[in-house]
């Protein structure tokens, strides 16, 4: 790891985003924040009877397989390439364990592809507990328990990714000199043609009106990083729209207003659930 790496591996961390993990194809030029995705995968894993999810984390499959990105990635964002979700979750013991763990994996499957739009080849699930009652609504897991590890027959043990570069080299730091900058909540009407300096105002104001993109954020030092070479965005979705399907509109919305083609890379940072 060099100590480029280790640095924004260090800020992200920081930051609570998490692993920053690639949405949907290479060619959408996309990645979601960890932190955004959990709440979801959370929802989906409470939602199953005799379930009390413990622990949740998102990584890649197989690290030696990624692919390599399309437009320059965030900082030390994870190359696209399936996902692996890790769950521990306590598991009422009136209900039969691999079945209780079949339902929890084809949730947690479901919600990945049709919420997020993240692609996902394997669930690892590990009972920490069994419950004698089944859990209450706003339950914990008890304190007792043999781990039981419960893996597809397709999968291949991997270890657990850490925190930090994971392999990856960062496209630039949170807080690169020489990129021109925006506040997260721009606003205003999209301008075709724009000269370098308006284009991060008119890169911004065009991400902000797609449709599904509650706001812009700045996890990452500013919403709209833009420079000679490529330009990156970061937004928040509102609820009820996918991820995925935000991003790519906001990658088309930005494209429309480049005086000429660049690089554009989107970063959601946060979904919107409704609550």
């Amino acid at each position: 790891m060099t100590t480029a790496e280790g640095w924004t591996g260090a800020v992200r961390t920081r930051l609570g985003l998490g692993r920053l993990l690639p949405l949907g194809t290479a060619e959408d030029g996309a990645w979601l924040a960890e932190r955004a995705a959990e709440p979801v995968l959370r929802r989906a894993a409470e939602e199953v009877p005799g379930v009390v999810p413990g622990g949740i984390r998102t990584g890649l499959a197989d690290p030696g397989a990624a692919g390599a990105p399309a437009v320059p990635p965030p900082p030390a964002a994870l190359p696209p390439g399936p996902l692996r979700i890790e769950a521990d979750f306590a598991a009422a013991a009136a209900v039969p364990l691999p079945e209780l763990a079949e339902r929890l994996r084809t949730a947690l499957f479901a919600a990945a592809r049709e919420h997020l739009g993240l692609t996902v080849a394997v669930v690892d699930l590990r009972v920490t507990a069994l419950l004698d009652a089944p859990p209450e609504a706003d339950g914990a897991p008890g304190p007792a328990g043999t781990p039981v590890v419960s893996r597809p027959t397709a999968a291949r043990p991997q270890d657990a990714e850490t925190d930090g570069a994971d392999g990856t080299r960062p496209a630039d730091s949170p807080q690169e000199p020489g990129h021109a900058t925006t506040a997260a909540g721009s606003t205003g009407e999209p301008r075709g043609g724009a000269g370098a300096g308006e284009l991060p105002g008119a890169v911004a104001a065009a991400a902000a009106a797609v449709p599904g993109v509650a706001r812009l954020t700045g996890s990452l030092g500013a919403a709209v990083r833009a420079d000679a070479s490529s330009v990156r965005v970061e937004c928040a979705t509102a609820p009820g729209h996918r991820p995925v399907e935000v991003a790519r509109a906001v990658r088309a919305a930005v494209v429309s207003v480049l005086p000429s083609p660049l690089p554009v890379t989107v970063l959601v940072t946060e979904v919107g659930t409704g609550e």
